[in-house]
Formats: C-alpha cells, sequence, structure tokens
C-alpha cells in the first residue's frame, strides 16, 4: 500500500466521525493528495482511531511502514488545555479474512498490538503554516512476526493537531542471484530485524556442486551475505563472467568457423 501519490478517496474507517477527517491537500511540491487531519485539541480526553483498509502481506514475515506527517506546535495554540499532544499511537491487527468494520463491534473486541508511539521531531506554527512552509516528518517502523493472510493499521489521535500526509507499507526481500556459479531464488527476510534466512542454492545448467551444500543468508535489509559452499563447471565446460558454463568443443567450433570465414574473405576479390 502506498498512498503518497493517491488522488482518489482512501476510504478508511474513522472512529469517531467527528475525529480523523479524509479531505484533499497539497504536500511539500504542492502535489495533490489524499489525507487524513485531526485537530480536537480544544478538547479534553480525545481518543479518535483511524483504521485502513485490508492489507494482504504477500507471505512477508515483518512489515514496514512509513508515515509522512505534519503536527502543530501545541505552545503556539492560545488557551489550548494541557491535554495537547504531538504525538500518535501506531498500531496493528492481524486477521485471515476481511472484516467489516462499518457499525461493528471491532473497534472495541479487536486485540490491537501496539507498534510505537510516533513523535515528531518538527512541528509547526502558525506562522509557518501561513508562510506555507510544511515541516514534514517522515517515521519508519517495522512489526513481526506475521503469520496470518493480512492485516490492518490502526492510528490513534489522543490530542494532537495535525495531518497524515501519507502511509507507505513494504516488506523487504533479497532479489534472486546468481553467484558462485548458483543460482539462489528470491527470498524474504525473517521476521526479525536481525533474522538470518537460508537460501539453498542449485547448480547453474553445465555446473556441479562441490565442497558442501551451497547456500547463502538474507539478512534483515535484504541484502546477501556468508556465502557457504560453491559450484563449478563439469569437465568439458569454461566458466563465463562468473555466471555460466559454456563447452570448451563449442568456443573451439565457433572460434574455427571465425577464422574460416575470415580467410574466405580475405582470399576472394
Amino acid at each position: 500500500m502506498d498512498t503518497r501519490t493517491a488522488t482518489a478517496e482512501l476510504g478508511w474507517t474513522a472512529i469517531p466521525p467527528s475525529g480523523w477527517e479524509e479531505v484533499s491537500g497539497y504536500d511539500e511540491n504542492l502535489n495533490t493528495i489524499r489525507t487524513y487531519q485531526v485537530c480536537n485539541v480544544f478538547e479534553p480526553n480525545q481518543n479518535n482511531w483511524l483504521l485502513t483498509t485490508f492489507i494482504n502481506r504477500r507471505g512477508a514475515h515483518r512489515i514496514y511502514t512509513e508515515m509522512r506527517f505534519t503536527v502543530r506546535d501545541c505552545s503556539s495554540l492560545p488557551n489550548v488545555p494541557g491535554s495537547c499532544k504531538e504525538t500518535f499511537n501506531l498500531y496493528y491487527y492481524e486477521t485471515d479474512s476481511v472484516i467489516v468494520t462499518k457499525n461493528s463491534a471491532f473497534w472495541t473486541e479487536a486485540p490491537y498490538l501496539k507498534v510505537d508511539t510516533i513523535a515528531a521531531d518538527e512541528s509547526f506554527s502558525q506562522v509557518d503554516f501561513g508562510g506555507r512552509l510544511m515541516k514534514v516528518n517522515t517515521e519508519v517502523r517495522s512489526f513481526g512476526p506475521l503469520n496470518r493472510k493480512g492485516f490492518y493499521l490502526a492510528f490513534q489521535d489522543y490530542g494532537a493537531c495535525m495531518s497524515l500526509l501519507s502511509v507507505r507499507v513494504f516488506f523487504k526481500k533479497c532479489p534472486s542471484v546468481v553467484q558462485n556459479f548458483a543460482i539462489f531464488p528470491e527470498t524474504m527476510t525473517g521476521a526479525e530485524s536481525t533474522s538470518l534466512v537460508i537460501a539453498r542454492g542449485t547448480c547453474i545448467p553445465n555446473a556441479e556442486e562441490v565442497d558442501v551444500p551451497i547456500k547463502l543468508y538474507c539478512n534483515g535489509d535484504g541484502e546477501w551475505m556468508v556465502p557457504i559452499g560453491r559450484c563449478t563447471c563439469k569437465a568439458g565446460y569454461e566458466p563465463e563472467n562468473y555466471v555460466a558454463c559454456k563447452g570448451k568443443m563449442m568456443i573451439c567450433c565457433c572460434l574455427m568457423a571465425i577464422a574460416l570465414s575470415t580467410k574466405e574473405l580475405i582470399g576472394n576479390p
């Protein structure tokens, strides 16, 4: 999911209706975007929830969420009570099916898991806002392990004046690669950011495994590391750029054909 360039209605669920509001706005580059905003800072005991649509995890075990948002500086608001906040909470709820959230008890019964309290590095005042100077915060959080088909994200406001500009949800993986004359498949990272996932390699055509079973480890950043074992070209084949094994006879035949062709061209008028 990526709402950074969304211009159509997102259709997330807001409870209560007087809390989060979906509006059309502009990002820092004056591109039209859909955002959610809330600013009930003059009323105490705020508890406003915003729930995304169902997000399929697509086999990922750990999910990353990038949030871009702006927050109003509480000290710049006149006569604001002490309940004004410059933070919000991020939660998730894992499930195997899409849940009808409208007019349901989902909000009070779902066992949400808290990811973190998200704080703004920079907040804006009325002067900043009037001058069209947007102080956009970007925060990334991750959570896992995930085992169900998908999940919902939930954002809880408890007294901030803020705009949630965009939300990007993604996972990391190690791409398919050919190394040491072996092919390693695309591999999802593990459930923890420090996890190492073993990927078993398959020798490329005309190569065979030597030493120990060949494998690579996929780390939490989606990078391959710690190669173990190797494949080598079979007898009668030669390596080509460490990614292919070509027959020596074929190479010789090709060279001979080129040589004969060259002689024929030179010999003709």
